[in-house]
């Protein structure tokens, strides 16, 4: 019997190692992506294939803890994939959105200053480890603000994530210690507006999800 899932790889990151300093130093960049963001990838890739192996009749496997190990890597993987580019070097990201996001940030949250005092706070606040993320939900056609602790809390009931933060340790202790809100902060310079407006596009293209079950 043929079974297989499609593997993960760590993709390269859309700049260099020290491009975003001085507001993240090289060492963390390079220990983020290297050991942390692969450790994803990996482990996500060992999870499908213990699951290939307990499909095929080639091995038994505990199949809770399997997939509690595949949603929390997998998790960690497509956040980093989404975090990297959402940053860029400074003079290239911080400042303000432009176009439809703007648009959209003004409906939803009256000022781009409301959602980025909004949005620091969710970030400063996660409770443990996490992430604060800015997502469009397709049902309702608008942004939403959400706190996501660790990885398994990903999937956020069809929302697109648009623009995430990584506010566990590794992504600043190094540099800021434990001084998370500074890390926060000096985070702005470098947000990549750019890719966080393309994401929002694509996601206004998606079908709306179904909700309802449909007629026989």
């Amino acid at each position: 019997m043929m079974v297989g899932f499609g593997k993960y790889e760590l993709p390269p990151l859309p700049y260099s190692y020290n491009a975003l300093e001085p507001y993240i130093i090289e060492e963390i960049m390079r220990l983020h992506h290297t050991k942390h963001h692969n450790s994803y990838v990996m482990g996500a890739n060992t999870a499908l294939e213990k699951l290939e192996k307990h499909l095929r009749g080639e091995a038994q496997v505990d199949v809770r803890a399997v997939l509690r190990d595949f949603s929390f890597n997998y998790g960690g993987h497509i956040m980093h994939s989404i975090f990297w580019p959402n940053m860029a070097p400074p003079g290239k990201g911080g400042g303000k959105p432009g176009g439809r996001l703007e648009d959209f940030i003004n409906k939803n949250f009256g000022s781009f200053d409301n959602f980025k005092n909004l949005f620091s706070q969710a970030a400063k606040t996660v409770e443990g480890v996490g992430w604060a993320v800015l997502a469009y939900d397709p049902i309702t056609g608008d942004l939403k603000l959400l706190q996501v602790e660790k990885h398994n809390l990903l999937m956020t009931a069809g929302m697109v994530p648009l623009l995430v933060i990584d506010v566990w340790e590794h992504a600043y202790y190094l540099q800021y210690k434990n001084d998370r809100a500074s890390y926060v902060d000096n985070w702005w310079n470098v947000v990549n507006w750019s890719d966080v407006e393309a994401r929002l596009e694509k996601a206004l293209n998606l079908a709306k999800p179904l909700i309802f079950p449909l007629a026989p």
